[in-house]
């Protein structure tokens, strides 16, 4: 099972809803199953969740001193992905999430304020040799601020090109438990989010080359 941790200094960058965004549109994908874990206090993840219709992806309720233990037990229930969701603050709570991530996504806002704020996130996964990558939230259409943002945050890891912009119908799709996918599957709100898992699949999700060998090595040792 592969594991996505959200995470960020800054509250506001769209954790939650790229959580449950990414999340839906996994689902949707030939990979398996897919859970969401809620770490953050204030639930806003859970309480999406609670008031979607569809059964998946999955919720899984834990605290963060079983999380290993949970994943691990999600891992033999046959998951395929789990996406993690975690406070905006930076405590050591949040370093043993990250320590368990195949790939740490740090979203930020192209605002001064928030490109300062992603170092010490950035620390704790270099800190735990976690890899990570940057993804661009609530842009506006055709800033020059996020371009210089991009070029920024590209001097200190992967930047995803998928810019999630500040649409209303991201913020009105989480009302009651839907995706921009499910509200409008033809929007440009939509493709970034399609974009945006594809960037992410990428990094956490073996290549079929890899496959092939990994096959071939098994049939080798047996």
């Amino acid at each position: 099972m592969k594991i996505l941790v959200l995470a960020s200094q800054k509250g506001g960058a769209g954790k939650t809803t790229l959580a449950a965004h990414l999340a839906v549109a996994a689902s949707s994908k030939n990979i398996g199953p897919v859970v969401l874990l809620d770490t953050d206090p204030q639930g806003s993840l859970s309480a999406w969740w609670n008031s979607r219709e569809e059964s998946e992806p999955a919720l899984a309720s834990t605290k963060l001193g079983e999380l290993e233990a949970k994943l691990m037990a999600l891992d033999e229930a046959g998951f395929a992905l789990a996406v993690i969701d975690t406070p905006p603050a930076i405590t050591s709570a949040i370093k043993e999430v990250v320590k368990l991530a195949d790939l740490v996504l740090i979203p930020t806002r192209p605002s001064p304020h928030d490109l300062r704020a992603v170092g010490s996130t950035v620390d704790i996964a270099i800190e735990n040799s976690r890899p990570f990558a940057f993804v661009v939230t609530q842009a506006k259409s055709n800033a020059k601020l996020t371009v210089q943002a991009m070029a920024a945050l590209s001097e200190h890891g992967p930047v995803a090109k998928a810019i999630v912009h500040d649409r209303v119908d991201f913020a009105s799709s989480m009302v009651d438990g839907r995706t921009v996918m499910e509200i409008a599957p033809k929007s440009k709100s939509s493709d970034e989010v399609w974009n945006l898992l594809d960037f992410v699949l990428a990094r956490i999700l073996p290549s079929k080359k890899e496959n092939k060998k990994e096959k071939k090595k098994a049939k080798e040792v047996f």
